[in-house]
Parts: C-alpha cells; sequence; structure tokens
C-alpha cells in the first residue's frame, strides 16, 4: 500500500542493535531548519521549519521511538518549535553534543547502537560516528555525508527531517500501520 521505498540493506541498518532504536536525535539549524539565521536589530527572531518534518517527528513519538533535540543555539523559535511539537527531550546552545548525548542515554538507559541521528555539520561529528544509525541531509558538509549510512534526497528544513523519520517507520516496522490510521482519521492515528 504505500509508495515510499528504501533499499533492503538501508533498513536493515536503520533497525538499529538487536533491541531496535529507541530515540533519534534532531540537530536544529541545517536539519530542522534550512540553516539560515536570520539576526535583527533585537537579535535572532525567526526561523523556518517544514510541517513535513514536525509531523514526521510525531510519527516517530506514535511508533515508539523518542524525537530528541540537541543543538548548539538556544532561541525562543526553536523553543516553540519543540513544545508544539510535542517533545519532552531537548537540549539547548550545548557546545559539546556528544556529552549532552552520553548524559542522556545514561539517564535514559540507551546504548548508542539504540539510537539514531540526524546532522548537517562538525558540531554533529561525534553523534554521528556513535549513533547505530547516522544521516545527513542532502545538504550537509561533505565530511558530514562522509561518515552517515544514509544522505537524504531532501535538504535541510525542506522535508530531510521527514525523508529520516520515514525510513525508520519504514525499518521499525510502523510505517504502514501509521499511514492506514491516518487513511481512516486523524484524530485516531
Amino acid at each position: 500500500m504505500a509508495a515510499i521505498q528504501f533499499a533492503p540493506e538501508l533498513l536493515l541498518k536503520a533497525q538499529g542493535g538487536a533491541a531496535g532504536l529507541k530515540a533519534a536525535i534532531f540537530d536544529v539549524d541545517g536539519v530542522l531548519t534550512d540553516g539560515r539565521i536570520y539576526i535583527g536589530a533585537d537579535g535572532e527572531s525567526v526561523k523556518a521549519f517544514s510541517t513535513l518534518d514536525g509531523h514526521g517527528l510525531k510519527l516517530l513519538r506514535q511508533a515508539g521511538i523518542e524525537p530528541v533535540v540537541i543543538t548548539g543555539r538556544d532561541s525562543p523559535a526553536v523553543r516553540r518549535r519543540v513544545a508544539d511539537l510535542g517533545l519532552t527531550e531537548a537540549v539547548y546552545g550545548v557546545h559539546d553534543k556528544l556529552a549532552a548525548a552520553a548524559a542522556l542515554l545514561a539517564r535514559r538507559g540507551w546504548s548508542w547502537d539504540e539510537l539514531a541521528a540526524i546532522g548537517d555539520d562538525w558540531p554533529d561529528l561525534p553523534l554521528l560516528v556513535r549513533a547505530g544509525f547516522a544521516c545527513a541531509p542532502a545538504n550537509a558538509h561533505v565530511e558530514v555525508k562522509a561518515v552517515a549510512h544514509h544522505v537524504t534526497t531532501a535538504a535541510g528544513g525542506h522535508g530531510a527531517a521527514r525523508e529520516f523519520c520515514d525510513l525508520l517507520l519504514v525499518a521499525c516496522g510502523r510505517y504502514e500501520a501509521l499511514l492506514r490510521g491516518h487513511l481512516t482519521s486523524l484524530d485516531t492515528a
């Protein structure tokens, strides 16, 4: 029934370790946004987010994969988007993303092979090389693409996060059921 397709070897890798994926880490600038930062006289005021990406994060939660935001910047726009999506795990304004992720893993009892991550630039590399499954948007830096298991066809802020979410949902076997639920009623999905 689903029109979406991924290569079988990619789906196997995206399943995570023996226990399956527990969480997916998302960078913000360059992944959930197109990476541009708008700065006005009063500081950073707006960011553009894709509704496709946002729905993908909600679907991940429904599938039992916890979406986590770890970002090097902190802004009211990012905090608002995270709150609007109902995400409970987010770390803002962190220089050392590896330390933030390690603390999260320890607190939640997760291992690196139960984690997927998507990032676009060098600060994301420590997470990507340790995650059970690593992804990069089409417009990511070349060094990030080099370590990723998958590079999306979509750019950051323009559906890359949704493609990542869809891939994880297909890999864990929940995509079809979630799609069927949306075909009948958005209220019951």
